[in-house]
């Protein structure tokens, strides 16, 4: 069993190897010749392995128990985040270890926090390659559990169980390998359409590829110091929208290229979504007027951040910080959202907030009706019964990783709000958070230890805490 498993995380970690030619691409026609080697080292170490234990197959396959892959996904995601960090390790523009992992693991995870101090001194292939990380973690909550559950003999969605503590997420087509597919083929044409588009603003194809990457992975790496500030409105719009796309499920669009596009506006978790973002760009934007004196940029900069904060991506056209009141608290409380379920959008999700807000007026139904039968109602149909007990032990979970890491970050020394912000900010995988992890700051200034755990933290939240915290429970070491 440990060669059978041991093969698939090779195989797995082969695939994320040969990503890396992209950024040797980049880095080989900017002749950045610093980095070339920093990507081909890891690239061949990893692959040749992947592709011997592509070739030598077992005889017979093992059974596959529900704990099999747990530890195959979570090693997998901490292999391939120690792979993340080689090129920035061996280039030496990031020599340190826990810095190296702490970006990797926040690039992987779409999280975009960064310990850097000014992203402009890094060549052109290791940006590509942070953006990339995004790009690959994003669509990997998604669909690569999907692809790779089929192979190693279990159900496709079986890992993200966390995920259908809303309505049940089932196939999109009868074979899950067939569902994994047109994930792909979605998440690779909306790539290639915004690139496009981007091409057509002032951004170059470098320029382009990178903030796509970072926008429909909903990352949040920047490759700017000053972030989109400077780039042209058009730019900003084009990625407003795509981190909407992005953080929208994208089970979802199966229907619109199926021509259901009623059952998509129908799905409940779509309108609530829609709504937060209208209302919080409409309050953001009453906040701003007196700032920027246009209506047209209030709203750009308003529906931006919003959309930016609420999916989780972490881009910024502005210092927000230094905003009005209401627009920060406007963001703040977005902090404790997320974008939709089976997107690559990170925090709560939206789902898990509707259902609990649907069974809080259930209860005050029930007080003024004891006798009455109510039940919870996602997309005109009734929910399972277990619902709201696991969506409330996914929210108390995920409350208690964002205390106790607020409380490690406060060892630090830092102030209440860096520190509730760091931990709210890491676990949610949105990077930039308040105070001194704020749009214009980094998370250089903590210990190692501290990036450790913080690389934990975001390594829980986009794994949906369960994929981790299972190894912490006894049942799980119990034959």
């Amino acid at each position: 069993m440990i060669v059978f498993l041991l093969r698939i995380v090779l195989m797995l970690l082969s695939i994320v190897a040969v990503s890396m030619l992209i950024p040797l691409g980049f880095a080989i026609y900017h002749r950045e010749t610093d980095t070339v080697f920093a990507f081909l080292l890891p690239m061949v170490a990893f692959l040749i392995p992947g592709i011997l234990a592509f070739i030598f197959k077992q005889k017979s396959k093992p059974v596959f128990s529900m704990k099999a892959g747990f530890v195959v996904v979570a090693s997998s995601w901490i292999l391939a985040c120690i792979l993340g960090a080689l090129p920035l390790m061996i280039s030496g523009y990031v020599p340190s270890f826990f810095d190296a992992f702490f970006e990797s693991a926040s690039g992987f995870t779409t999280t975009g926090a960064s310990i850097l101090s000014s992203v402009e001194a890094l060549p052109v292939s290791l940006n590509i390659w942070r953006a990339e990380m995004h790009w690959l973690g994003g669509m990997g909550i998604v669909a690569m559990t999907v692809a790779l559950m089929p192979l190693l003999g279990i159900g496709g969605f079986t890992l993200i169980k966390a995920e259908t503590t809303g309505p049940d997420k089932g196939k999109i087509t009868p074979k899950i390998a067939q569902t994994a597919k047109i994930l792909w083929f979605i998440y690779i044409f909306l790539t290639f359409i915004q690139i496009v588009l981007l091409l057509l603003t002032d951004m170059n194809f470098s320029e382009s590829v990178f903030h796509t990457f970072g926008s429909l992975g909903t990352g949040g790496f920047s490759m700017k110091d000053s972030g989109l500030a400077n780039y042209s409105p058009a730019a900003q719009w084009i990625c407003t929208v795509f981190m909407l796309i992005a953080g929208t499920n994208f089970a979802l669009y199966y229907l619109l290229m199926q021509k259901r596009g009623k059952e998509f506006l129908q799905n409940t978790e779509v309108k609530v979504y829609w709504s937060i973002v209208i209302l919080a760009t409409a309050a953001v934007t009453i906040a701003l007027l007196p700032v920027y004196k246009s209506f047209s940029t209030s709203v750009r900069h308003a529906a931006f951040q919003v959309v930016s904060v609420l999916t989780t991506t972490g881009f910024a056209t502005a210092d927000y910080v230094q905003w009005p009141q209401l627009a920060q608290s406007v963001l703040f409380l977005l902090l404790f959202i997320g974008g939709c379920s089976a997107s690559t959008a990170g925090g709560v999700k939206v789902v898990r907030w509707t259902v609990l807000f649907k069974q809080m007026m259930n209860e005050i139904k029930r007080m003024l009706h004891p006798y009455g039968v109510f039940t919870i109602h996602l997309n005109g149909k009734a929910g399972r019964k277990d619902i709201v007990y696991s969506v409330a032990a996914f929210i108390f979970l995920y409350f208690l990783l964002v205390a106790i890491t607020t409380l490690i970050a406060s060892l630090n020394g830092v102030d209440l709000l860096t520190s509730f912000t760091s931990g709210l900010a890491l676990v949610g995988n949105v990077g930039p958070g308040f105070g001194k992890v704020g749009p214009t700051g980094n998370y250089g200034f903590y210990s190692s230890a501290t990036k450790l755990w913080f690389s934990f933290a975001m390594l829980a939240g986009r794994l949906e805490l369960y994929t981790i915290f299972i190894f912490l429970t006894p049942h799980f070491w119990k034959r």
